[in-house]
């Protein structure tokens, strides 16, 4: 067996046990990795200065340098976000529904553990424990596999809670790494039936992409972020401008960042100038339209046919000028990825109609996209924003790490 596969067969045997382990057994173990990690974080901050030391060395840009950062206060975040999964209602506790059919048999509904889940990812350590931790209180074992710029980072948080596991009786191997980051690593992880369940991709385009066309196993699709705040004519323009800097400029690395801005035409020229006084601050560069170019006048530089497609992940924002709702959502047909999209308008019909017709796993009216997220959802942490329709769509928390099974009671009936 190569190492995977020892993994994977560990990996198994590790979630018929947590499958029946029960809902105080993982909350207890919840509990112990949070105080691990409050505990040793001197380890991880040691780990992470690593990964940010190679990082700069191979010249990461400083938007991804922020998701792969850990610091005091984000270690406190990730802890807090364990501790509020241990605090979710058990989703395998549930029996969704019981009925009892003419010939006597009583069946009910019941949700269970998918069994081990592998998950690919990139520069981002709190992944690590975020997707363990909604793994374990699902009642699903996991096999995670970060990237290499993270890879120590993970090690460390992986290793502690590893041994959390074990102080709170659970097996070790509910949760591991796949120590070699290599790309033939990957490959061997997305073939590997008969250990997985299902495999998750969290990362850009690029590694998406790979997953969903080169796995055997099953794929659940989480999302690029290609987002769009559209700036109605009936917006409240302040606002509006103050929710497009939030979406584009409080993380511009996440897949919830506004990519591109649509504004209408009628409100185009006093609404640019506006927002462009807050994104300056951040120095945002500007690829726009012709319009948008004309009106801000050497602020902005022309869009490529590119640029509409592109998730950034940087403070670059696309943005284009339309003619109304129509349009607008035309375009975000054309090219959104299925994530968030937002409207600003003080207009109710137009609100209505955008929520609507736009096609995606999270649609706003005056708000920013960057509340796609498990945690402000009211899920716990999240595994990922799927943005497929089958099985789950949007933030996937506890529930959407669960299938179902029919369990059924007779009393000697024959067909």
């Amino acid at each position: 067996m190569t190492v995977l596969e020892t993994q994977g067969l560990a990996a198994r045997n590790a979630a018929r046990v947590l499958a029946v382990a029960g809902t105080a057994a993982k909350d207890a173990a919840l509990e112990a990795i949070a105080t691990a990690l409050e505990r040793r974080s001197a380890e991880i901050l040691e780990a992470n200065g690593r990964d940010l030391d190679a990082a700069r060395e191979a010249g990461m840009r400083s938007s991804l340098l922020d998701r792969l950062s850990l610091d005091e206060a984000r270690i406190a975040g990730i802890v807090a976000g364990v501790r509020q999964v241990a605090a979710l209602p058990d989703p395998t506790a549930q029996t969704v529904k019981m009925y009892t059919r003419p010939n006597g048999l009583t069946i009910g509904k019941r949700r269970v553990p998918l069994g081990v889940i592998g998950i690919i990812y990139e520069a981002r350590p709190n992944v690590t424990v975020d997707a363990a931790a909604l793994c374990l209180k699902s009642g699903n074992a996991v096999i995670l596999r970060g990237g290499k710029e993270a890879y120590r980072s993970s090690a460390a948080m992986v290793s502690i809670m590893r041994d959390a596991l074990e102080s709170a009786g659970l097996p070790r191997d509910c949760i591991a790494l796949v120590r070699d980051t290599s790309r033939e690593s990957a490959k061997e992880l997305m073939e590997l039936t008969g250990y997985l369940d299902v495999l998750i991709p969290r990362g850009g385009a690029g590694l998406i992409r790979s997953v969903v066309e080169n796995a055997r196993v099953p794929v659940i699709q989480t999302g690029v972020g290609v987002c769009h705040i559209y700036v109605d004519g009936d917006a409240d323009l302040d606002m509006a401008a103050r929710i497009l800097f939030n979406a584009k400029c409080s993380r511009p690395s996440v897949c919830n960042a506004a990519e591109c801005v649509l504004v209408d035409r009628g409100v185009a020229a006093d609404f640019l100038p506006m927002a462009w006084e807050l994104l300056k601050s951040k120095n945002v560069e500007i690829r726009g339209c012709d319009e948008t170019c004309a009106i801000l006048s050497g602020k902005a530089v022309p869009a490529t046919a590119e640029d509409w497609d592109t998730e950034f992940g940087d403070y670059i924002l696309a943005c284009k000028v339309v003619s109304g709702p129509d349009e607008a959502m035309d375009f975000i047909a054309a090219h959104g990825t299925g994530h968030s999209e937002a409207i600003v308008t003080d207009n109710y019909f137009t609100a209505q109609r955008f929520l609507d017709q736009v096609d995606a796993a999270a649609v706003y009216v005056n708000a920013s996209t960057r509340f796609t997220d498990g945690g402000e959802f009211g899920l716990g942490a999240e595994i990922g924003i799927s943005t497929q329709k089958l099985h789950a769509r949007g933030p996937m928390g506890l529930e959407e790490l669960t299938t179902f099974k029919y369990v059924i009671y007779g009393t000697g009936q024959t067909r």
